[in-house]
C-alpha cells in the first residue's frame, strides 16, 4: 500500500494481485473491507484500488469496478482491476 499526504487531502492508493484460488467474490470482499477500513479516516477523501490481473483471473472485472467505485459525498472511491480484456 502506497500512502500520500497533500495539504489536507489524504489520498491513498492500494494495491491488489490477483493469484490463482483468489475468486471474484473473494477480492470483492476485500476490497469491501478496506473501502470500509478508509472511509471510517477522517481525512480521507479519495481511495484508489488497483488490483493487477494479468492472467485474466477475475471474472467480470468491469462489475467489480463498478459495483465499488463509488462518489458518496463522504469518499470517493475508484476500483480498476488490470489489465482488461
Amino acid at each position: 500500500m502506497i500512502t500520500f499526504t497533500v495539504g489536507c487531502l489524504f489520498f491513498t492508493k492500494l494495491r491488489k494481485k490477483a493469484r490463482r484460488g483468489l475468486t471474484a467474490k473473494e477480492v470483492g470482499s476485500q476490497l469491501i473491507e478496506d473501502i470500509a477500513r478508509y472511509q471510517m479516516h477522517p481525512d480521507c477523501e479519495t481511495l484508489l484500488c488497483f488490483v493487477y490481473d494479468p492472467e485474466g483471473l477475475i471474472g467480470n472485472p468491469a462489475g467489480i469496478e463498478n459495483d465499488l467505485s463509488k462518489d458518496d459525498g463522504n469518499i470517493k472511491v475508484r476500483v480498476y482491476i488490470r489489465p482488461e480484456d
